[in-house]
């Protein structure tokens, strides 16, 4: 019974008494993302004194983004990293992070999550067993594409994008002119190759680790979306911990979200670096034409919690 129990909430003592947590994402060990998961983990087996051990599961081993937070959720695993976009089906208030042109520059992006209303926020899943621990850097969505190039709202007409599972980023590309295609990440590589879908959208070092620059040919850095990482645990292992436990678990957390701004910065250098030698052609296109298109979206959330979060975002 005691072993089912500890399996059961994913973080438990092992045979040593070290208490060992469950982390499971679906990125591959070469993400900046990744890098900054062992770095936490290392610094949390430091900080803790080889007390506490976090064990981490790349590449969906564990299942898909939502089968994590699913998983989280009965306290079958202890911690993921997960987009704030397919959270959005969990937690209401995520979806402004999906919410195309919601921040000026990197710098208000940082500064509105490192803002009371951020850690607000990060807290908002507590209501559904999902506490935010902290944000990781996933830079600016744009699109890329297999044929052709886009430059303005116009050349998406007649296009299937491919979007994370997340109603309100289908939303955005009908408002700019394509069709919006849930797909997961791990299928989309063939889905381009096969044309599945026309394109996708994402940022630079997701388009460089998945290797979709084979396929699609045309960068078009747009820059629509800046959806970050969050990484969370379930609240059942939260409170399971003690409180020095938590403290040792949130420090680590906070050193690897600085470490990992760094990684990212450099990433992405090298990811645009490498997409433009392999053939791809980038560009800047002029992003007012974009931000046009989604004006009458954004409206469209009069009236919701998502509408009135974007609105103190964007008076920050």
């Amino acid at each position: 019974m005691v072993a089912f129990l500890c399996s059961l909430i994913a973080a438990c003592g092992d045979k040593t008494g070290v208490r060992v947590i469950k982390m499971a994402h679906s990125l591959d060990t070469a993400h900046p993302v990744h890098k900054a998961m062992v770095f936490m983990s290392e610094r949390l087996d430091e900080i803790s004194k080889g007390s506490m051990r976090l064990d981490i599961y790349p590449g969906g081993q564990l299942g898909s983004e939502r089968e994590s937070i699913e998983l989280l959720q009965i306290g079958s695993l202890a911690m993921t990293k997960v987009s704030t976009s397919p959270l959005e089906g969990f937690v209401p208030e995520m979806k402004v992070f999906s919410m195309p042109y919601v921040f000026r520059d990197h710098e208000h992006y940082w500064s509105m999550l490192n803002s009371p209303l951020g850690k607000q926020l990060l807290m908002s899943g507590e209501k559904v067993r999902l506490r935010g621990l902290g944000y990781f850097d996933s830079g600016s969505r744009s699109y890329y594409t297999v044929d052709k190039q886009v430059l303005s709202p116009a050349d998406l007409k007649s296009m299937k994008i491919r979007v994370m599972n997340s109603q309100t980023s289908v939303r955005m590309v009908k408002a700019m002119g394509g069709s919006g295609t849930p797909i997961s990440w791990g299928e989309l590589y063939t889905a381009l190759q096969q044309g599945v879908v026309d394109g996708a959208e994402n940022n630079p070092p997701s388009f460089y680790s998945s290797k979709h620059f084979e396929v699609a040919k045309y960068y078009t850095l747009n820059e629509h979306t800046s959806v970050p990482d969050i990484v969370l645990i379930s609240s059942y292992v939260w409170n399971s911990l003690t409180e020095l436990q938590q403290v040792w678990l949130q420090q680590a957390m906070d050193e690897a979200v600085i470490y990992q701004r760094q990684l990212w910065l450099e990433a992405t250098e090298d990811a645009l670096s490498a997409v433009r030698e392999a053939g791809v052609e980038v560009v800047y296109p002029d992003k007012q034409p974009f931000m046009d298109a989604v004006i009458e979206m954004h409206e469209s959330y009069k009236g919701t919690q998502a509408y009135d979060i974007l609105k103190k975002i964007q008076a920050m």
